[in-house]
């Protein structure tokens, strides 16, 4: 390495530390870039996000409405992205080959539906501009030098030094994680889970595994509800009304140990008085038929069986046939059916926490630190996080950009 450049050191190789490291060494190639990554593996959470595709942002149509998907940090992100938002990370990659695509419910992919793609894309970047990347390299120790630079202590024993410091080393589950990152002045927001399925043992209903439906799920006793698809999974709930519960509630759900009971209407459409009184039609039109063969809800068929046998309705009866209090019971279990949840599981492997450095002490125009000078931060290190959808890779791309661009500010004294 040459000590005669300026250094910037980048600790983290997921999506928000490669958007600094790139991007940097590409707007001020005499500076040199160095990229630590404390795993094996690069990009990790890239490879696996969207199924393997690889959501890469949202189809917003302003920023208003981006960062009202963030149930932590929406004024912060609502300043960032007037710096750089979804048009500019749709324009990086198209320059470099990689166009990407909308989706109905508004997620970007890369047309290829493969995040190998994207991955290939960065790390092309990253072989141009010349970055030096190590793996399986952990910071565990950032301090100031005598000189003013910083000074980093890697796990193996030995020491970086470096004028510049961008930390994009991702969330950590447990706030004891961020000890080394406390001893430079910063508050951390302790942190919590996000983005979780709900656990349901012995649940009759995980007999119906791979069901999936557009529900509306609230919690029982909170403010939180959701309308969505929902999947039945072989432990309990998940899919994107279940996620967003998870994003939005995090702080209120970890306080309840996991441990509630999820209220869902599989006839999102109706609650019981509106049913009640659609009910007297659909009895008198379909009286003849078999109501085990005739849903007139458009519920997946497992699920409307499902909710019959839980009812107590037997497969010869018609609809003219079901007695007032078995047609009662259906009309609460599809308007209101209570499901008690004990635990939680993590969706995939896209394991998002809530929490981290405090906001106030990060200039959202900037990424820097207000506590210390020459100090950044990327990505979910960060107290930011958003609901499922593109949009925690839209701030690490953001927040990765932005720093980049200050730090060579920072370096050469002029607008990049």
């Amino acid at each position: 390495m040459n000590l005669k450049r300026k250094r910037l050191v980048v600790a983290g190789g997921g999506a928000a530390g490669f958007f600094c490291a790139v991007n940097a060494a590409r707007l001020c190639p005499q500076l040199e870039v160095v990229l630590l990554e404390k795993t094996g593996k690069l990009l990790s959470k890239v490879k696996v996000s969207g199924g393997g595709r690889c959501n890469v942002t949202h189809n917003a149509p302003d920023i208003t409405y981006m960062a009202k998907r963030y149930p932590r940090g929406q004024n912060f992100v609502k300043k960032s992205f007037s710096h750089f938002f979804v048009p500019d990370t749709i324009a990086w990659f198209a320059e470099r080959g990689v166009r990407l695509k909308a989706e109905e419910d508004g997620r970007m992919f890369p047309v290829t539906d493969d995040s190998q793609t994207i991955i290939d894309c960065l790390l092309k970047e990253a072989d141009k501009h010349h970055v030096i990347i190590e793996t399986s390299t952990e910071v565990t120790v950032l301090e100031k030098a005598a000189d003013g630079r910083w000074q980093l202590q890697l796990q193996q024993g030995r020491t970086l030094v470096a004028d510049y410091v961008c930390i994009a080393a991702g969330g950590y589950a447990q706030a004891g994680k961020f000890s080394w990152l406390e001893k430079t002045g910063h508050t951390i927001v302790a942190p919590a889970p996000s983005l979780f399925t709900f656990n349901m043992p012995g649940n009759p209903v995980i007999g119906l595994m791979g069901v999936a439906t557009t529900a509306h799920v609230k919690i029982a006793g909170t403010k939180l509800q959701e309308n969505g698809p929902v999947l039945i999974t072989h432990w309990g709930v998940s899919g994107p009304a279940i996620l967003r519960l998870s994003a939005w509630g995090a702080r209120e759900l970890q306080d309840m140990q996991y441990t509630f009971t999820a209220i869902i209407n599989w006839v999102p459409d109706y609650n019981e008085n509106t049913l009640r009184e659609a009910w007297q039609s659909l009895r008198f039109d379909l009286g003849k038929q078999k109501i085990h063969h005739k849903n007139p809800f458009n519920l997946p068929q497992r699920l409307w069986h499902f909710l019959l046998q839980q009812t107590g309705i037997t497969e010869d009866m018609r609809w003219a046939d079901v007695p007032a209090k078995d047609q009662n019971r259906l009309q609460k279990l599809l308007c209101g059916m209570e499901f008690p949840v004990k635990g939680k599981t993590t969706f995939k492997e896209e394991f998002v926490t809530c929490g981290g450095i405090m906001l106030s002490e990060i200039a959202p125009a900037t990424m820097e630190s207000r506590i210390v000078p020459n100090l950044f931060f990327a990505g979910e290190v960060m107290d930011v996080d958003g609901i499922t959808g593109g949009f925690n890779f839209q701030h690490a791309w953001t927040s990765g950009f932005i720093a980049a661009e200050a730090i060579c500010k920072k370096e050469t004294g002029v607008n990049v």
